[in-house]
């Protein structure tokens, strides 16, 4: 009964959220609450939310304040090199900036965390897609992708809770998976390139004009021209009309050329009040030392973030009233991804605390047939995808994993070989409700999660099989 219900929860979970018929928190909320009374325990129902909370309540603090960071980092200009060496490659084609996302994402996640990846990445390529018109959804599902992928680094998680569970070495685990990991970030790459070429044919061909389309308030204060300047692109539909200048498309790269930095479109305004370049190089360094501190694990991440966001805000703006500025900048976005984090937790520990994870997991492995045993390692490939998105990290390597070595070493298959088949969910995974980092990237994007997971599993599903592929074909799995 409890497999049943546990998988009933997250199907009316999806459906509901992929509808648009409730928000992603109050079905967070509200469903598990409902689905513990039908389990018989709605009375331990607080116990399951503040047991969720305590162990998520790290994590949303990690959020909060990286969050804070690395705005006030976008606003002091640090990245502003980065968003203007991504415009040089991708011009205005949109085939180069959705390719241009995906290597900037997969860039970026090697610091190993996603959260930071998705704020770095949606700042750079948001503007590009607003002004262009592009498919926001795309943006957030070749950056989740990427970042899956990515996110089997030793240091991003998966795999050292693989390593841990079944004590072995990471780099045991990790290093033989290259050739198949970098399958899938080439499938990625390749994804990028179908998607950004639909965009192109959606979009028709780009030329340069002087209208420019006024985007909302919102997206003003991040792009330049807002301030008066009209130098702008114009769209045209396919048929090659001419813009309203009177110049006609060709359809070459040459046409869809952005203008040079002096014309104005940089993505970021370079005449932010907010700018700090005397403080580039203190506030490089201050990243960096962030970043390498999170890696070699010097503290906590959350405490971390909080020491970084706040020597941050105490050097680039001295005075209180700008810092209280720069907070109330930010805090549509921390209260957004803060918020969303507790109401998974509620999800998760209803799902855990009555049992239902435990039921379901069982059930998954008990149903495989004895015939599969010599092939474990492949049943626990095809297990990850649907496994690690239905559930946490932890509780699939933690509860998962174990048992499916177990069951392959009566079958002769090694631990190694299901630890790594273990990592080919990663793609996936990235994009499931039970991941806080997802509604950073949703949040920042202003996406619906409906609109991204509707958009992403698929693709993200497919990507998952080419590194499973790959993983037999040269036999590491």
């Amino acid at each position: 009964m409890l497999t049943i219900l546990g998988f009933t929860m997250i199907a009316t979970f999806l459906v509901l959220i992929m509808l648009k018929k409730m928000s992603p928190i109050a079905a967070l909320v509200l469903i598990p609450a409902l689905f513990c009374v039908f389990v018989g325990k709605g009375g331990k129902l607080g116990d399951y939310v503040i047991d969720g909370v305590t162990s998520l309540a790290p994590t949303a603090a990690m959020l909060m304040f990286a969050i804070v960071y690395f705005g006030v980092m976008i606003d002091v200009g640090l990245f502003d090199p980065i968003v203007r060496g991504i415009l040089k490659f991708c011009k205005a084609d949109p085939l180069r900036i959705v390719v241009g996302t995906a290597v900037l994402a997969a860039i970026v996640s090697l610091d190993g965390d996603g959260s930071t990846t998705f704020m770095i990445t949606v700042s750079a390529m948001y503007p590009l897609y607003k002004r262009l018109k592009m498919s926001l959804v795309v943006m957030t599902g070749v950056a989740a992708m990427a970042n899956g992928v990515m996110n089997t680094l030793p240091w991003g998680g998966p795999t050292a809770r693989a390593a841990t569970a079944l004590k072995v070495s990471a780099s045991d685990i990790f290093v033989p998976m290259i050739p198949a990991l970098a399958v899938g970030m080439l499938a990625v790459l390749v994804l990028s390139y179908v998607l950004g070429r639909r965009e192109r044919k959606r979009l028709g061909v780009l030329t340069l004009d002087e209208v420019l389309v006024e985007e909302p308030a919102e997206s003003e204060a991040v792009l330049v021209g807002a301030g008066g300047d009209k130098k702008g692109l114009a769209v045209g539909k396919g048929d090659n009309k001419q813009a309203a200048s009177g110049s006609s498309g060709s359809g070459t790269d040459a046409d869809a050329e952005l203008p040079d930095e002096d014309d104005g479109f940089q993505g970021l305004d370079p005449n932010r009040a907010t700018l700090r370049p005397k403080l580039y190089w203190f506030n490089a360094l201050l990243t960096v030392t962030l970043l390498t501190a999170m890696i070699m694990e010097w503290l906590p991440i959350p405490v971390l973030f909080l020491l970084g966001a706040a020597l941050a805000l105490t050097v680039n703006f001295p005075h209180m009233p700008d810092q209280k500025a720069r907070l109330g900048a930010h805090a549509e976005n921390v209260l957004n991804v803060s918020g969303m984090v507790f109401a998974a937790a509620v999800f998760t520990g209803v799902l855990q605390g009555t049992g239902m994870v435990d039921h379901m997991a069982t059930w998954l492995v008990g149903n495989i047939p004895d015939g599969m045993g010599p092939h474990m390692a492949f049943v626990t490939g095809v297990l990850s995808i649907p496994l690690t998105y239905f559930m946490s990290n932890d509780g699939f390597y933690f509860g998962i994993v174990p048992v499916l070595a177990e069951a392959g070493n009566a079958h002769g298959v090694s631990t190694l070989e299901i630890a790594r088949a273990s990592l080919v969910g990663q793609p996936l995974h990235m994009s499931s409700p039970l991941v806080p980092a997802v509604y950073v990237l949703v949040g920042m994007a202003k996406v619906e999660f409906g609109d991204h997971t509707r958009f992403v599993v698929k693709w993200a599903a497919l990507t998952s099989l080419v590194v499973l592929g790959a993983g037999i074909l040269f036999g590491i799995i």
